[in-house]
C-alpha cells in the first residue's frame, strides 16, 4: 500500500497521494503483523467502491476484553463519512469478539477525529502527554452486547 501503486490485489485502487505516508504505513504494518501473530484479526482496510480510502484496527491484541483502536483516512478522501462508518463497524466487530472496552487517543487539534469518536459514543476521559505527539485526548467506549446500550449498530461494508 505504498504511494504510487495504482492497483492492489483484488482490483482495489488507491486514492491520489496514497493512503498515508510511507513511515506511517510501515508502523501500521508492524502493528498488524504483531496483532496477527497473536491470533487477532483486528486490522482492516477501509474500502469505498473499489478504492482503499483508509486503514483501521486495534493497536494491540485485546487483553482482558480491552484494546486501543486507531484509524486513518487518505487526505484526499476525508470529510465523506468513511472514518465514522469504519469506527462503527470496528465497534460492531469488537462487540462480536466479546470485548468490553475500546480506547483511543487523538491530537487535541484533530477536531474531525474527535468528532468521529463522539459520533460513535466514545467519551473523553482526559489528556496525557505523548513523547511524539505532545498532549493528546484520551477516550473510551464501554461496550454492551448490543454495541450501543440499546440499539444494535448498523454494520457497513467498509471493513473488507
Amino acid at each position: 500500500m505504498l504511494r504510487g501503486e495504482p492497483v492492489l490485489r483484488g482490483g482495489l485502487t488507491l486514492p491520489p497521494g496514497g493512503v498515508d505516508e510511507p513511515g506511517v504505513l510501515t508502523h501500521v504494518r508492524e502493528i498488524t503483523q504483531r496483532v496477527h501473530a497473536e491470533g487477532c484479526t483486528g486490522a482492516w482496510m477501509i474500502v469505498a467502491g473499489d478504492e482503499v480510502v483508509g486503514l483501521c484496527g486495534y493497536h494491540d491484541t485485546p487483553r482482558n476484553g480491552e484494546t486501543e483502536i486507531g484509524y486513518s483516512i487518505a487526505a484526499s478522501r476525508r470529510r465523506r463519512g468513511h472514518a465514522t462508518r469504519a469506527l462503527q463497524a470496528m465497534v460492531a466487530e469488537a462487540v462480536g469478539e466479546g470485548l468490553v472496552l475500546l480506547t483511543a487517543e487523538t491530537s487535541i487539534a484533530n477536531h474531525a477525529s474527535n468528532r468521529v469518536l463522539e459520533k460513535n459514543g466514545f467519551v473523553r476521559t482526559g489528556t496525557r502527554v505523548d513523547a511524539n505527539d505532545g498532549e493528546v485526548l484520551t477516550w473510551h467506549k464501554a461496550l454492551t452486547p448490543d454495541g450501543r446500550g440499546g440499539t444494535k449498530p448498523t454494520t457497513s461494508h467498509v471493513l473488507d
